[in-house]
């Protein structure tokens, strides 16, 4: 599962992702309440593990903002806050489960692992699509005009990205904060390389092209003219 850990304590941010990642798991984080709402917006989770209490913005103030765009991601609230009325303010605001700080690693992972099941994405809202391309966001599969196309990791996140961003602009900085999770510019065409390759395999002749470059603003995915 892809899983975004929204914790400003940088030493139970790091036992988490540790965890996660040897669970099997891609985990990337947030340090505070508006970065998380950033990528909770801007990107495809699975599952997000939210801290209650958060600079910036309040963990509740994020759920309710994150749920009021009308995603339906699974939420777990971590919390040092543990009275029945808290918990109870944490499921109210959106939060799929509520666990109180401290924690076993074991406990959370397996209630993520219940929350996931509840959560799983209807057939429509699980797939992307623009035109005749299409992205399976449950079994990682994209086609365009039925034929399967086969994708690097990488390049599969880039391609996620601009689909879910159809019809817009997407910077550098979008595409480097929102896939790489960079929030700063490496200076490398690591970007232009990801979008080349996707282009040569999404975009192949006699096929119009989906993929678009706008000359110093960004890229765009979008249906035919």
């Amino acid at each position: 599962m892809r899983i975004l850990v929204v914790e400003d304590d940088a030493e139970i941010a790091g036992f988490l992702l540790k965890a996660l990642r040897e669970a099997g798991h891609v985990a990337e984080h947030a340090p505070d309440g508006r970065q998380g709402l950033f990528l909770a917006t801007g990107e495809a989770y699975d599952a997000i593990v939210l801290d209650r209490l958060l600079p910036k913005m309040d963990g509740l103030a994020m759920l309710a903002a994150l749920r009021a765009t009308g995603s339906r991601v699974p939420v777990l609230i971590l919390s040092a806050l543990g009275q029945v009325d808290e918990r109870i303010k944490g499921l109210r605001a959106g939060g799929d489960d509520y666990l109180v700080k401290p924690f076993a690693i074991a406990e959370l992972l397996a209630r993520l692992e219940a929350i996931t099941r509840r959560g799983l994405l209807p057939a429509a809202e699980s797939r992307l699509r623009v035109a005749d391309l299409e992205l399976d966001r449950l079994a990682h599969v994209v086609k365009r005009g039925g034929e399967v196309i086969g994708l690097k990791p990488q390049e599969y996140r880039v391609l996620e990205f601009l689909m879910r961003h159809a019809g817009q602009v997407v910077t550098r900085t979008m595409l480097l904060e929102g896939v790489w999770d960079y929030h700063f510019d490496p200076q490398t065409n690591v970007i232009d390389v990801h979008v080349s390759r996707l282009r040569a395999k999404i975009d192949r002749e006699p096929r119009p092209a989906l993929i678009h470059t706008l000359r110093g603003a960004g890229y765009c995915l979008r249906e035919p003219q």
